[in-house]
């Protein structure tokens, strides 16, 4: 259902329930422990997350949705899933660990709200994207309306939500749902090269640099305040001190 590899400084989580990699809670379980264990280590700085099914992840599992919502106490333990479907995705982009969304098949609701909790996204071309939860009556609500709105802007997120719209690949790149869109047989390649570029810096850099960017998002927060702070930090660095004389030498 959820399985963990670790090559070198780079985690990689596979989504493998068949056959849309629908979100329930055994899956929640299994995908919380994956995470467990990312945090558990210190020689990591980057988490690929993908699917070994041709979709990335079709959102929450509707047949468990409709078993429980003709009921307050069904209805309520729904409310309880989604929740933890918020928490789940916000230790993602809480991480030190810079995440990857690579998104080979479609990406719908929830599997969507999981890409955009990812620092960086990579979408095939015949992928397909959207939060089409308003056309069921529901909303996005683990993450989603927060989410597409702080990483796409405004109108991207009224025109995908309330028009509850399913773009390609090469749209979503348009529409900043993701950052880069190559083809379907690229992307395994693809999304490992990036890692690889990614993780060749220094952990506490980017760590610090993720502080960083998301306090332009936090209330309350000075953002160039956190800056000089992170810069303290990395500047007191042995890591820091050593790529800095490393790069001088040359």
């Amino acid at each position: 259902m959820i399985s963990f590899m670790v090559s070198g400084p780079v985690a990689t989580i596979t989504l493998d329930r068949p056959p849309v990699n629908a979100i329930n809670e055994e899956w929640l379980d299994r995908f919380g422990a994956a995470l467990d264990q990312t945090e558990a280590r210190d020689d990591l700085s980057v988490l690929i997350i993908r699917s070994a099914q041709k979709v990335f992840c079709a959102g929450a599992d509707l047949a468990l949705m409709r078993s429980r919502f003709e009921t307050v106490k069904g209805r309520n333990q729904m409310i309880a899933m989604v929740r933890r479907i918020q928490a789940l995705y916000a230790r993602i982009e809480r991480s030190n660990l810079v995440s990857i969304a690579e998104i080979g098949g479609a990406a719908m609701g929830g599997g969507l709200e999981l890409a955009l909790a990812c620092d960086l996204r990579v979408i095939s071309k015949t992928a397909k994207v959207g939060l089409p939860e308003a056309a069921l009556g529901l909303l996005p609500g683990a993450g989603g309306t927060q989410r597409m709105t702080a990483r796409c802007g405004d109108d991207t997120a009224r025109r995908l939500i309330l028009g509850a719209e399913v773009v390609d690949g090469k749209t979503a790149q348009q529409l900043r749902v993701a950052q880069w869109c190559v083809s379907a047989a690229e992307i395994a390649d693809f999304t490992t090269a990036l890692s690889e570029r990614v993780s060749a810096a220094s952990p506490q850099a980017l760590g610090q640099c993720k502080r960083c960017i998301g306090a332009v998002t936090a209330s309350g927060v000075d953002g160039f305040e956190v800056e000089i702070d992170g810069t303290r930090a990395l500047l007191e660095s042995a890591e820091t001190q050593r790529r800095v004389h490393k790069f001088l030498e040359k």
